[in-house]
């Protein structure tokens, strides 16, 4: 969706109507006034990466990500946090969504010899360069982004994507959170009314993005409406306002807090980190890996 998002940004701009996407996607500043976003920055989630990195000793990375804009935006925000951890960056491949083989790619990153490589992709296309790698003899951590965060994943690979390791939006393991976590109740609640309607495991972390994005528009409403009526550019500057000003907005994937620099609002309490377990997610405890080390 970030392709896509970024496409009607352009729209919304010009039409001066505010949008709350579902896709993480990065814009100038002169088209991001309208423009909000459900999911968590890549800087959040790969700052959940290095925090594990740094607690497991990975001294070195590989990486092999889509050529497209989710690719690049997670390259970016890999570059900026390795370099703060100490972490070097000793291979970068890029493939597109639609191919059939990474071989090529595969071969030089194992050639690279990295402690760990980070595959980003999204959904199944992300188990191709996890296999891959791993036929090629590549034995170390290998770590997936939240757009990998689904069932399918799991199904498709199998025992191939066993231990591999993911920072995820708290409802993903809803069950699994402590109580102290500001999104267990409502996660808690999602999930139950989700799988109520669609069967248990249809959980998946993308519409609960969306559930976010009408919660933020929820708490909006209300201050828009003392503004101005429905229906008329005067509401839609007051809609854009009010979620601009959205303060401690309880969701299932953490909590918001936008400001006029930040449409994305959320901070460390928008992730956790999960890996593969027996054919489903598990929850990791980084409080007690990093007192284990």
């Amino acid at each position: 969706a970030t392709p896509t998002s970024a496409a009607i940004a352009e729209v919304v701009n010009e039409a001066k109507t505010p949008l709350i996407t579902i896709a993480p996607v990065e814009l100038p500043a002169d088209k991001n006034e309208w423009v909000f976003r459900a999911p968590q920055h890549y800087d959040v989630m790969a700052d959940g990466l290095i925090s594990h990195m740094k607690a497991t000793g990975v001294k070195t990375l590989g990486f092999i990500g889509y050529t497209d804009a989710y690719g690049e935006s997670w390259l970016t925000a890999m570059k900026k946090a390795t370099e703060a951890a100490g972490i070097k960056l000793t291979a970068v491949e890029r493939f597109n969504r639609t191919d059939t083989s990474v071989t090529g790619q595969a071969v030089k990153i194992v050639s690279a010899k990295p402690d760990a490589v980070l595959v980003v992709a999204s959904g199944t296309p992300s188990v191709l360069p996890q296999v891959t790698l791993q036929d090629r003899g590549f034995k170390g951590q290998i770590y997936q982004t939240h757009g990998t965060a689904t069932k399918e994943f799991m199904r498709v690979g199998g025992k191939a994507v066993e231990g591999t390791i993911m920072p995820v939006g708290p409802v993903v393991v809803a069950d699994q959170l402590p109580d102290s976590n500001p999104s267990k109740k409502l996660g808690l609640d999602y999930t139950e009314r989700y799988e109520a309607k669609y069967g248990k495991g249809s959980l998946s972390a993308f519409g609960a993005q969306f559930y976010d994005a009408f919660l933020l528009f929820q708490n909006a409403v209300p201050d828009a409406l003392k503004a101005a009526k429905p229906g008329t550019p005067e509401f839609r500057a007051a809609l854009r306002d009010a979620i601009e000003k959205s303060k401690e907005v309880v969701a299932t994937h953490g909590v918001y807090n936008m400001t006029p620099t930040d449409h994305f609002g959320m901070d460390e309490r928008a992730r956790v980190l999960i890996t593969v377990k027996d054919g489903d997610w598990s929850l990791i405890d980084m409080e007690a890996l990093n007192k284990k080390q």
